[in-house]
């Protein structure tokens, strides 16, 4: 008989609560028991585990390090799912063996690569893998440089930071003045130009921006499993067309993704993003972390949470083919419960890992913007 698995997350993002989820209903039918660690007491990805503690704000990376080696050894942690300080931990796979523990990451050469956009356009575009043209900018001059020289081209201009996660950042230029009209209903991803110039000519801190044009949808994101001998296991593709979304398995997204993920070790799990330039895909992103909304391919009947679980505890599951392909659905928000307001201190240093505590009964049932929950259209 298998023992328990014991997985951890660390402040990761709140949809990964259906990570959780598909964990414990894994088709081995393997008991999982998850620990998670965030900084922020009301996050739901704190409620849904089994044992749950706040992170200590401010520590350096080398110092974060060190807190989760301590809590790998503390809670006997068969497998580790790190988002918040990557790079630093992977660095350490080595202290974390020595613990028992797996690290569900991709090595540091592959962490390095993708953390900065630049070097990760310019590596992929070695490879043969199409990328849309592209400038860095740190100084005012440059940025006007760069939107002329697209419009020139017929492109929109946008921009974003050269090494960030998600849409974080993320601004579309416009020649319009400022006006009411930008007052005007929600909030808008559209800044204009001569405001951002004011701002980078006032502003104290140098910025670091990738200027590129805004491209069109559908935006595909690839969802890939690949082991450490580099060997895809399983790529899906998930496409976006405003509130639509679906599922593909077109040799256009699939082949560049596979061609990344297997060409620089992107192992376990990761999401490698195109939208269209003109007539042709090109890479927009590579997430060397499991997205958000990978709980979405369980519509395709697989559980790609555990299958890479199960990698990383040395076990092959061979290639994975979805058995079908879910029909197209859109995203909702849902409740989720949380814990109450308080959460127990770190407990003292033992020698022992902690047995599992489970979460709270009595915890209180709050609405959470966060569950992206999918239905079919």
């Amino acid at each position: 008989m298998h023992s328990r698995v014991r997985v951890w997350l660390n402040r990761t993002y709140a949809e990964n609560v259906f990570f959780m989820d598909q964990l414990r209903r894994n088709p081995s039918d393997r008991a999982v028991e998850i620990h998670a660690t965030h900084g922020d007491a009301d996050s739901p990805v704190l409620a849904a585990a089994d044992t749950a503690e706040l992170e200590p704000e401010g520590l350096s990376p080398a110092a974060y390090v060190e807190f989760a080696l301590d809590q790998c050894q503390k809670r006997g942690i068969d497998v580790f799912v790190p988002r918040l300080h990557q790079a630093a931990i992977v660095a350490h796979r080595a202290d974390f063996a020595v613990l028992g523990t797996a690290l569900l990451a991709p090595p540091p050469e592959a962490v390095a690569v993708f953390h900065d956009k630049v070097i990760a356009y310019e590596a992929v575009q070695a490879v043969g893998v199409p990328v849309p043209p592209w400038w860095r900018v740190r100084t005012a001059d440059e940025l006007v440089a760069a939107v002329e020289e697209l419009e020139a081209g017929g492109h929109k201009a946008c921009f974003k930071p050269a090494s960030g996660a998600g849409g974080v950042g993320f601004r579309m230029i416009t020649r319009a003045p400022f006006s009411l009209a930008q007052l005007n209903g929600f909030p808008s991803p559209y800044v204009s130009l001569d405001m951002v110039v004011e701002a980078l000519r006032q502003g104290d801190e140098q910025v670091d921006w990738l200027v590129m044009p805004r491209l069109e949808q559908p935006e595909v994101s690839v969802d890939t499993l690949t082991g450490p001998d580099n060997r895809v296991r399983l790529a899906i593709g998930r496409t976006k067309n405003g509130r639509r979304r679906g599922f593909t398995q077109h040799e256009q997204w699939l082949e560049p993704a596979r061609l990344i993920a297997e060409g620089f070790g992107l192992h376990y799990l990761s999401n490698i993003q195109f939208r269209m330039l003109g007539d042709r895909p090109v890479l927009m992103d590579v997430n060397t972390r499991p997205a958000g909304g990978l709980h979405q391919l369980s519509l395709c009947g697989v559980n790609v949470p555990w299958a890479a679980v199960q990698l990383a505890l040395g076990e092959d599951t061979g290639v994975i083919e979805p058995p079908f392909l879910g029909q197209d659905y859109t995203v909702v928000s849902g409740p989720r419960q949380l814990r109450p307001v308080s959460i127990p201190a770190q407990r003292a240093e033992v020698s022992e890992p902690l047995p599992a505590v489970p979460a709270p009964a009595a915890a209180e049932s709050v609405v959470v913007q966060a569950a992206g929950q999918a239905l079919p259209l």
